[in-house]
C-alpha cells in the first residue's frame, strides 16, 4: 500500500457534492473535538487520534512514509 497524498475523505453509502466536503466535514469534527480544552488536553487527544489512526493503517512502510512527509514539511 502506498501512501495517498490525493483527497481521500468518504463515507460508505454517502455520495458528496464536491470532493472536498467530506474533508471539511472531517475537520470541523476535529476542531469541535478540541473545543473547551487546555492545550495539554488538546495535545493528548491529537497523540490518541494519531496512534488510534496509526494502528488502524498497519502497513509500517506507510506510517514511515506518512513520518518523514509530515517532518519535511515541518
Amino acid at each position: 500500500m502506498a501512501l495517498k497524498t490525493d483527497p481521500n475523505f468518504h463515507e460508505a453509502g454517502r455520495r458528496f457534492f464536491r470532493d472536498f466536503s467530506p474533508g471539511d466535514e472531517f475537520y470541523e469534527h476535529l476542531i469541535e473535538a478540541h473545543n473547551g480544552l487546555s492545550d495539554e488536553q488538546s495535545e493528548a487527544l491529537n497523540a490518541r487520534l494519531i496512534l488510534l489512526l496509526a494502528n488502524h493503517i498497519g502497513d509500517l512502510k506507510v506510517l514511515r512514509e506518512a513520518l518523514d512527509k509530515a517532518r519535511a514539511g515541518a
